[in-house]
């Protein structure tokens, strides 16, 4: 399969959906061990994705990144996927974080992880997403640590990145990122890192779950950086845009909404904004309702959306995470994305989710 098939990407948009991993339903592990991936699922997947347009963000926290798939896992995933991008033609770009630290660590170690794994994914050829370090926020006492180690990286960088900004309704370790909990000061020290080194940023990603936060910072960046947005609550209205602009896409809920994002945007790509917005804006109720606090356990909805949807066999997940949400959530995640369409074949879906009732002792 190769992407010329499926028609390549887009042309007013750069998109990539963040892509869960599919766990090996017969490994015999716990939920602390290292995660045993179904590689030819999760590979298959991938393949999915790059077949409609889409980009792959691989090894992000949608991919249980620091939930279940350590760094050693996340490392062995980048190899796998940036081989299987190059094979395809696809368009890949991996996170780059600190997780093989274990404990408090010094600044310098934290440096030193994140150049650690900065080499490997240029080393595949993928696009270097810097993500938000846990280590670094307890290590950092203040916005000049930031500075100092961001503007390090950004030096050592080959290609330009992509910084991303996570929020601590994804990840409570995050909190204060930047170097304060005021997010009107760490928006400053956010864009302080990018214009000493705007050569060096292809774009950013924002996940806060504020929209007109996300289109202010938009409006202040250098020219040429990107703005991806990785707000699950309202990307139809950030991805459109205004008169002064509009945001690419990074997102974890493209991975549902793989087939129905790229129709979105490919009408958008005609300028036909009213178009895309009939399309994309019934979305949302999904997507709110999958990333509903607490909004980390959103990856347990994906994949239950993509074992109904026929993209893998079962409903496990690396570190047992498929017991993260309740059969109400998962019950109301069925109607909304029956209702939309997502499921390529319904009756199959249908049959799945009276096995999940049955297991919970709800079937009729």
């Amino acid at each position: 399969m190769s992407l010329s098939s499926a028609g390549g990407g887009f042309n007013s948009r750069t998109v990539f959906s963040a892509a869960h991993i599919v766990a090996d339903p017969f490994a015999d592990t716990s939920p602390d061990a290292p995660a045993a991936v179904d590689w030819d699922a999760t590979l298959a997947f991938r393949r999915h994705l790059w077949a409609h347009g889409l980009g792959v963000a691989e090894a992000m926290d949608t991919a249980q990144r620091g939930m279940g798939l350590d760094w050693a896992g996340a490392a062995e995933l980048i190899r796998r996927s940036a081989a299987e991008a190059r094979a395809v033609g696809g368009r890949i770009a991996c996170g780059v974080g600190t997780d093989q630290l274990t404990g408090p660590a010094t600044l310098a170690e934290v440096r030193a992880a994140y150049e650690e794994q900065l080499a490997l994914v240029e080393e595949t050829g993928a696009q270097a997403i810097l993500m938000a370090s846990r280590a670094l926020a307890a290590a950092a006492t203040g916005p000049e640590d930031y500075l100092d180690v961001y503007g390090h990286l950004l030096r050592q960088a080959t290609e330009p990145v992509v910084l991303h900004w996570l929020g601590p309704m994804f990840d409570p370790a995050l909190a204060g990122y930047w170097g304060s909990a005021d997010l009107d000061t760490a928006t400053d020290t956010f864009l302080e890192v990018i214009a000493a080194h705007p050569d060096k940023v292809d774009g950013i990603k924002v996940s806060l779950l504020e929209a007109g936060r996300e289109i202010d910072i938009r409006r202040r960046l250098p020219q040429g950086v990107r703005c991806y947005t990785g707000d699950d609550f309202n990307y139809p209205e950030l991805i459109a845009g205004d008169e002064q602009g509009f945001s690419h896409a990074l997102l974890g809920i493209f991975d549902p909404l793989g087939p129905l994002a790229a129709e979105a945007v490919r009408i958008l790509d005609t300028g036909d904004t009213a178009g895309f917005r009939a399309l994309l804006d019934p979305t949302v109720e999904l997507s709110r309702h999958l990333f509903q606090t607490p909004t980390r356990f959103y990856k347990t909805g994906v994949v239950f959306l993509a074992w109904l949807a026929g993209h893998q066999t079962h409903f496990t997940m690396v570190g047992g995470l498929q017991s993260a949400r309740s059969l109400p959530h998962f019950a109301r995640a069925y109607e909304l994305a029956d209702g939309l369409g997502l499921f390529p074949d319904p009756k199959l879906a249908e049959e799945r989710m009276k096995t999940l009732l049955a297991l919970y002792g709800a079937a009729r």
